[in-house]
């Protein structure tokens, strides 16, 4: 755990892991640095984890076509040989995820590894050679098997150690490590400190403490740890900083508190745990989480884990490339059809908002007068609305004003499936959305959609009603509790049997 306060404003220490090496060209370290950081300079766990899953394919790729040349004196291979071997890469590396290898925390401890990795390896290559062996395939032989399987199991295990060390490196720059703030102050928020302190949890950072207590009476930090603020300032706070984590240590006895706490924090894409030292309340062990020695109550996790949006983002980019090289003909064809009917910019851009609250530029082909566009949404669009081309009206009806989005999937504002992005000043019967809703901020917690589980249930094009924003964001909220890729993927083959109909859309 981090013993010293970093400067959570400008969150730049140390130098970048990359440029320790040794006479590398310093623009390529700069720019690789640069893909695997964040705005704050922090390194993005699922860059991380998809770079070790990527390696670990190459590795068992590389093995088997070596196995296979070292024995057969050939560097060719048959399709079929090429696809059995990608096939045994993937399968090695689905089952080192089933055993948790592709996480941050394991991969902290390489001597763990080792037993996943030789046991996935023997799994998989005792499988394959067995269907070899039913199938009369060649490829397959004993010693090739034998080798590849040494080999292949080596590389991986010098890989986690090189791995391990990377990552210890970069804990130490506090560039991996989980931001945290500790809710609640007095005698329980010592505690926690100082057991977590004598644990020496190197990966958590203690960016300060909330606490609503700030009379003559309360001192300016805690455990030598600053008092960022008051409770209905921690929102906005955790949204700016990149808070990860929210350890609560108000005590269960004041109920209505915690539940005012627990309403605000909601909204955030963060885990929050509330800290369960020295609470006379037992329940199994099975209850808790722990960190170092520390037993927590997990209230909410992060909607996507690290893995999981490293799966998001792989079906996002390829999908998104994929509809986009399809689309290419019909987007050239609505570009012409609006310069044609009226003069003004072809693509309308607009800003919404994004993940975690912040605003993003959502693009879409422009469907209303060029003089009569309204940036912030604050008047909805409805039917026969005067301001609204020809072919906006078309593009509307078929929701092909939204494909300039798939852009926005590609640089990473967006997502193909989640919640639509809203406009800033959007309303409801003249009230802002975020005043009809109670807890309406939940749905910023994973990336807006291009689609999404609202729009396919029938809840898309205008939301002038209470009651229509309310159920589209129960439908958004239900999407982010139930996350998968299977899910995604059924929204998305359900979406054009949905515009077809037209129905909502103006």
């Amino acid at each position: 755990m981090s013993t010293t306060t970093p400067d959570y404003k400008d969150h730049r220490l140390g130098n970048p892991i990359l440029h320790r090496i040794a006479g590398s060209p310093a623009a390529a370290l700069h720019a690789i640095d640069a893909w695997y950081s964040d705005k704050r300079r922090n390194i993005s766990r699922p860059k991380l984890l998809f770079t070790v899953c990527l390696l670990d394919v190459l590795v068992v790729v590389v093995c088997g076509l070596g196995a296979n040349y070292w024995l057969a004196g050939t560097n060719s291979i048959a399709a079929t040989g090429l696809v059995q071997v990608l096939a045994v890469a993937f399968a090695t590396t689905a089952l080192m995820h089933s055993y948790w290898s592709y996480s941050v925390h394991a991969l902290r401890n390489a001597a763990t590894q080792v037993g996943k990795i030789v046991k996935a390896a023997l799994v998989v290559f005792c499988c394959a050679s067995g269907a070899a062996y039913i199938a009369q395939s060649t490829f397959f032989a004993p010693t090739a098997v034998l080798v590849w399987l040494l080999a292949a199991s080596l590389l991986m295990i010098g890989q986690r150690f090189a791995v391990a060390r990377m990552l210890h490196v970069l804990t130490l720059q506090d560039r991996l490590v989980r931001r945290t703030v500790i809710v609640g102050g007095g005698a329980g928020a010592d505690q926690l400190i100082d057991v977590l302190a004598r644990d020496d949890l190197k990966e958590m950072q203690i960016l300060g403490v909330f606490d609503d207590r700030l009379d003559e009476r309360s001192s300016e930090s805690v455990s030598g740890y600053p008092k960022l603020g008051r409770f209905d300032e921690l929102a906005n706070f955790c949204r700016e900083n990149s808070v990860d984590l929210l350890i609560v240590t108000v005590p269960q006895a004041a109920e209505k508190r915690l539940l005012d706490i627990m309403h605000q924090l909601l909204a955030l894409p963060v885990d929050i745990r509330i800290s369960a030292l020295g609470s006379k309340l037992r329940l199994s062990s099975g209850a808790y989480t722990y960190l170092g020695r520390v037993p927590m109550l997990a209230v909410m996790d992060k909607p996507l884990t690290d893995w999981d949006r490293v799966l998001k983002n792989i079906e996002d980019r390829i999908l998104a490339l994929l509809l986009l090289i399809l689309a290419a003909p019909v987007m050239a064809a609505v570009a012409v059809a609006i310069r044609y009917e009226s003069k003004g910019p072809i693509i309308f851009r607009q800003r919404r908002y994004g993940f975690n609250n912040e605003l993003v530029e959502v693009w879409k082909f422009r469907s209303l007068y060029a003089d009569r566009q309204d940036l912030t949404a604050s008047k909805l669009v409805t039917k026969d609305d005067p301001r609204v081309t020809r072919v906006g009206r078309f593009i509307r009806r078929t929701s092909l004003d939204e494909l300039p989005q798939l852009i926005n999937v590609l640089r990473g504002d967006m997502s193909l499936v989640g919640p639509r992005p809203h406009a800033t000043e959007a309303k409801a019967d003249d009230d802002l959305y975020q005043t009809v809703v109670d807890g309406y901020f939940s749905r910023h917690r994973v990336k807006p959609g291009v689609t999404g589980w609202a729009q396919i249930n029938g809840w898309r094009g205008e939301t002038d009603t209470h009651d229509k924003i309310q159920r589209r964001v129960e439908a958004d909220v239900y999407y982010i509790d139930n996350w998968s890729v299977l899910f995604d993927l059924y929204i998305i083959a359900m979406t054009p049997i949905v515009l077809i109909s037209g129905k909502n859309a103006h």
